[in-house]
């Protein structure tokens, strides 16, 4: 029989026996074609490790000559995934033994590896013992994403493995996985035309001078230009447990940050989910883990939900790309989205002025912010409240998010604030803000 004749899961034993690199992967004629190569040449020697490689998690901080303690395990697993891919080829159901296996329900965040497997992250994104192995044909089958929500039983290790693996896919970001999904960047944006917090709101001082300036919108990229010491976290925390009161899904992610800040986080917002990358985790590993958080964001996003994420800082993420431009892309995914069953993205992402990178990814961010805020150490030094200097707040598309009145009080109350310098403006807002019970009621004494 010719070898395009052969049946796939026939050919792909052949390819398996030969050595040919990620065979699952190649379409039929390709993966002849490299049959014959291999056939023609002896076969390989280099396939096996590649196959190998894709069972189990490689520890990211390996020591130079140290023997793996997980080759066994990822051996098995992988060996695992092929017989189980090699069934589902050949039209076989779910192997026996792992149908009949007592098994858990787990639900966890997607993180997808290079070589094409997975892992669900039960406890936020860190890698952890309780992890959970998806299999690279249980990712293709049900077209998972980095950052889905997936549910599903999972079974016990076995011999010679370290993680528990998924038995079958359950659900995805609370759907069937044969349900269409969208795709975030197939949904058409639209301007943020949804405030998040009404005008007659009583809100957090902090949050109100905030949005007094703002608005404040869903769907919004919210630049915050901050130096050190000059209260951001405090004013961050406060926007947090605001947004925490309405219907929108809360992340934060924090990059870099002194371990003993998550705690407190958690303790401001418990609702939220918080994905931290603390100082003592290399750059890469912070850049990763906020890539893996924003794309759970936008999975939410795509099924309806206001996601709001709160990222700081962007600057010291740009240490660990090494290129600040790119935290661009991190930053622009902010977007309103169009139609009834999508949701939208709002990003509030700080960027430290005085630290490496910070003007540079400055430069990269600013004009395609819809807020630009920025705090001044000096004025919290000097006990001014808020640090916020109005005369450098830029809001764009204000006339979608006020009605004309309010417009119009608003624009009377910056040319005010224009004549003061960065100080007396600041007083200003503090004073006028303490003597009201919300924002409405301060644009009406206008």
């Amino acid at each position: 029989m010719a070898l395009r004749d052969e049946h796939l899961a026939d050919l792909h034993q052949r390819a398996r026996d030969l050595g040919v690199p990620r065979y699952r992967m190649l379409p039929r004629d390709e993966l002849v074609e490299a049959i014959e190569e291999r056939s023609e040449d002896g076969g390989g020697a280099g396939g096996r490790d590649e196959a190998v490689d894709a069972g189990l998690e490689r520890p990211r901080h390996e020591e130079p000559g140290k023997p793996e303690a997980e080759d066994e395990e990822r051996e098995t697993q992988a060996e695992d995934e092929e017989e189980d891919s090699e069934a589902e080829d050949a039209g076989e159901p779910e192997a026996e033994e792992d149908s009949q296996a007592e098994t858990e329900e787990v639900s966890g965040v997607l993180d997808r590896m290079p070589q094409g497997y997975g892992f669900l992250r039960l406890s936020g994104l860190h890698e952890s013992e309780g992890d959970v192995y998806v299999s690279a044909s249980q990712i293709r089958r049900c077209e998972l994403r980095p950052g889905d929500e997936v549910s599903g039983p999972a079974r016990a290790p076995r011999r010679g493995e370290r993680h528990r693996a998924l038995v079958r896919v359950e659900s995805v970001n609370g759907q069937s996985p044969e349900d269409e999904r969208s795709h975030f960047e197939d949904l058409t944006p639209t301007p943020p035309h949804r405030r998040m917090f009404p005008p007659n709101a009583e809100l957090d001082p902090l949050v109100r001078a905030v949005d007094l300036l703002g608005p404040l919108a869903f769907g919004q990229r919210v630049l915050v230009l901050a130096q050190p010491r000059s209260g951001r976290t405090t004013v961050l925390r406060a926007l947090a447990a605001a947004i925490s009161e309405t219907d929108a899904h809360l992340c934060v992610v924090l990059a870099d940050e002194r371990p003993e800040e998550v705690p407190q986080w958690h303790a401001r917002v418990p609702e939220a989910e918080i994905f931290a990358a603390t100082a003592d985790e290399e750059p890469r590993e912070q850049v990763r883990e906020a890539e893996l958080a924003m794309g759970h964001a936008k999975r939410l996003a795509e099924g309806g939900a206001d996601v709001v994420v709160v990222v700081d800082s962007l600057s010291r993420l740009a240490l660990g790309y090494r290129d600040p431009a790119r935290v661009k892309r991190m930053f622009g995914v902010g977007r309103e989205l169009e139609g009834e069953d999508t949701g939208s993205l709002t990003v509030i992402a700080t960027v430290l002025e005085s630290e490496d990178r910070g003007s540079e990814v400055r430069e990269a961010l600013e004009t395609t912010e819809n807020l630009l805020l920025r705090f001044d150490a000096d004025l919290a030094a000097k006990g001014v409240f808020p640090s916020l200097i109005p005369q450098d707040t830029r809001a764009t598309g204000e006339e979608e998010l006020r009605s004309p009145e309010e417009l119009e009080k608003m624009r009377r109350l910056r040319g005010e604030l224009a004549e003061m310098d960065a100080e007396q403006a600041a007083r200003a807002i503090g004073e006028q803000i303490a003597e009201t019970s919300s924002n409405e009621e301060l644009l009406a004494r206008i």
